[in-house]
């Protein structure tokens, strides 16, 4: 292509541009007009499908006296037959305002601060009793003082116990006022500061695309705020589809006054909706007969739909069920987790088992549990064939575990010192279920937050650990307790000339638990080849004692060298039973340390996890803030060398 024809086609092409941008501005101009009020027409404050059709929120210039019983209606250009009335008493569509108030400490000075509590009573007392007010403050810090409500009383008790500090985190109590709006029905917020931010995280940025996104109105009062400060405020209310007032002291409470009267003027117009409307944004247009023009408003609206079950207090929508019920929105969530886990059960159930033969332990454990022979191997092979899904989850665990040895050899020994039946693939489902479980749970009782869901699941994994460390102390104690007796009745056995492996009988057969099940497994043990004294090392390892280990290791040198085995075991036994009682003796001196440490170390994690439940906003500066994560760390810290530390002075060996 020339040179000459590349230009003449660039050149059409920039005209195609123009005429497709001229065309855009004829349309928006026509089509899109703006929604603030101009000085003769009103505007379009809110649109609301609901039920009985179409609710429209109209502002009207002030001082307009409209014939509410002439008014007309179109949608994307379709009349339809319309009612008005006024709204001073009151309207079916849900109306919140936001006092948004600047309590930084250059608000102290001529008198603003009392100016601007007696303007925000001022509001209260104009604006109508159906709609919510709330009141954000922002200075250091940023507190949600009231929650939108209808309670005047509670409102005016705030107002008046507000106090100054220092900063002025305005885009942060901007963002904390627009989230107290909710999202439900028209949302207002009206800010009052008399300075530029110092120090919010939240950006100008991120407050013009909350507001647009949340479509909140928000309308700006200056107070004796120079113009190049004006700026960052006029972009917000701009984006919010509302105005800058700049205001003195004196004037401040007729300018409240003015914006609660603006709300009480407005006029509620209801139309249905034509059959078969589904669209988000319509084009509205209300005329409103005076006695001299007419007002009209105009506006390429969002058509906002009125749920039947949404919560008017917070904003959040609920799911309505048949029947009357109302079901919280978090049960999408939890339903949406419980149907995945769902999921991958299905698929680890689905995986084919792989053929293994039993290994050495395994046949072990079998013959100790349905005895020897055909017949128990038939019994144990029953078992499995009655229960095919959950064996093929055992064998999908199982295959983990095989490729993770260490767990494999952890979980083993875990669960012989709490004597449980368990395989470690078994007890690797049970834990995974219970972590779910813990998951669920914590979504339930937190009304569907994240952190308590993620605590619950952390509580859920520490909890099957806990358990068999927990049993196997208590069978270890009980071991311990029991031995004397049992080495003083093998000592008898073997006085009346039974040789070791009869009295070990003699113990399986009359002796407590749980050494009567473990000399049972010695017995097995050794009919299969392993050398008598290794068997008994096999159970003073499982349960960690170290008096047996003794009694093995005097059996083992006696077998060696000779002597009296009888004699020896009851030396053995009564030195046993001089440590058991030196050992309760020192508990009982230790109770009320271990006691104190116990409510102690306890004490600040409980709570947090009641206030997490309770007042979870409480806590919300101990891990959104930087400096409450630093002192959150630095207190668990802390809490953790306590820990440590008591738990040494109060645990004394024997």
């Amino acid at each position: 292509m020339s040179p000459g024809a590349r230009r003449r086609r660039v050149e059409g092409s920039q005209t195609w541009a123009r005429l497709a941008g001229l065309l855009v501005a004829v349309l928006a101009v026509l089509l899109l007009p703006a929604g603030a009020a101009s000085a003769a027409d009103g505007s379009i404050a809110y649109v609301e499908a609901g039920e009985d059709g179409l609710r429209i929120l109209v502002d009207v210039p002030p001082g307009t006296q409209a014939d509410l019983t002439g008014v007309q209606v179109t949608l994307d250009g379709k009349e339809l037959a319309a009612t008005a009335e006024s709204t001073r008493q009151g309207t079916a569509v849900r109306r919140t305002t936001v006092l948004a108030i600047d309590t930084s400490r250059s608000m102290r000075g001529k008198g603003r601060f009392a100016a601007a509590q007696a303007a925000a009573a001022a509001y209260l007392r104009t604006v109508p009793p159906d709609v919510a007010v709330g009141i954000v403050t922002f200075d250091s810090d940023v507190e949600v003082a009231l929650e939108p409500t209808e309670d005047r009383a509670a409102a005016q008790a705030v107002l008046e116990g507000l106090g100054l500090s220092r900063d002025t985190l305005l885009y942060d109590g901007l963002t904390a006022a627009v989230r107290s709006a909710g999202n439900v029905g028209q949302r207002t917020v009206l800010v009052l500061s008399d300075g530029a931010d110092t120090g919010s995280r939240a950006s100008l940025e991120d407050v013009t695309a909350l507001v647009e996104e949340s479509e909140t109105r928000v309308h700006v009062v200056g107070l004796d705020l120079p113009a190049d400060q004006l700026a960052a405020l006029r972009s917000i209310a701009t984006t919010g589809k509302g105005e800058v007032i700049t205001s003195t002291g004196d004037a401040l409470a007729r300018t409240f006054a003015a914006q609660a009267a603006a709300v009480a003027d407005q006029v509620l117009v209801t139309a249905p909706l034509p059959e078969a409307f589904a669209a988000s944004v319509a084009n509205v247009v209300v005329t409103l007969p005076t006695a001299t023009e007419p007002v009209v408003a105009r506006a390429l609206a969002p058509v906002e739909v009125a749920a039947a079950g949404s919560s008017a207090a917070t904003g959040t929508p609920d799911l309505a069920i048949d029947g009357g019920w109302v079901a919280p929105a978090w049960l999408l969530w939890v339903g949406l987790g419980v149907l995945a886990v769902g999921l991958v059960t299905v698929a680890v159930l689905l995986v084919p088992p792989p053929p293994a033969p039993l290994s050495i332990a395994d046949r072990v454990t079998a013959y100790s549990r349905y005895g020897a022979g055909p017949a128990g191997a038939a019994r144990e092979s029953d078992e499995k064939a009655a229960e095919p899904m959950l064996e093929q989850a055992k064998a999908a665990a199982a295959g983990v575990l095989d490729r993770n040895h260490g767990l494999n050899d952890r979980l083993t020994r875990r669960l012989a010192a709490a004597g449980s039946e368990f395989k470690p693939s078994e007890w690797l489902l049970v834990h995974v279920g219970v972590v779910l479980a813990g998951g669920v749970l914590g979504l339930l009782l937190g009304g569907g937050s994240i952190v308590v869901g993620l605590i619950f699941v952390l509580v859920g994994a520490a909890l099957p650990p806990l358990y068999l460390r927990t049993v196997a102390g208590r069978r270890r104690k009980a071991f311990d307790n029991a031995l004397p007796e049992v080495l003083q009745l093998l000592s008898g056995a073997l006085s009346a000339g039974l040789s070791l492996a009869q009295a070990v009988d003699t113990v399986v057969r009359e002796g407590p638990e749980p050494i009567a099940s473990e000399f049972k497994r010695v017995l097995v043990e050794a009919r299969i080849g392993v050398a008598l004294e290794d068997a008994f090392e096999g159970v003073a390892e499982r349960f960690n004692s170290r008096d047996f280990a003794w009694a093995v290791m005097a059996i083992r040198i006696q077998r060696q060298v000779g002597g009296n085995l009888a004699e020896l075991l009851t030396t053995v036994a009564a030195t046993m039973r001089e440590r058991q009682f030196l050992r309760r003796h020192v508990r009982a001196l230790s109770a009320e340390g271990r006691m104190s440490a116990m409510i102690l170390c306890s004490l600040p994690p409980v709570f947090a996890l009641y206030l997490l439940l309770t007042n979870p906003a409480f806590l919300e500066p101990l891990y959104r803030d930087p400096r409450g994560i630093v002192i959150s760390v630095a207190g668990v810290a802390w809490l953790a060398i306590g820990v440590f530390w008591m738990s040494r002075m109060v645990k004394v060996d024997v």
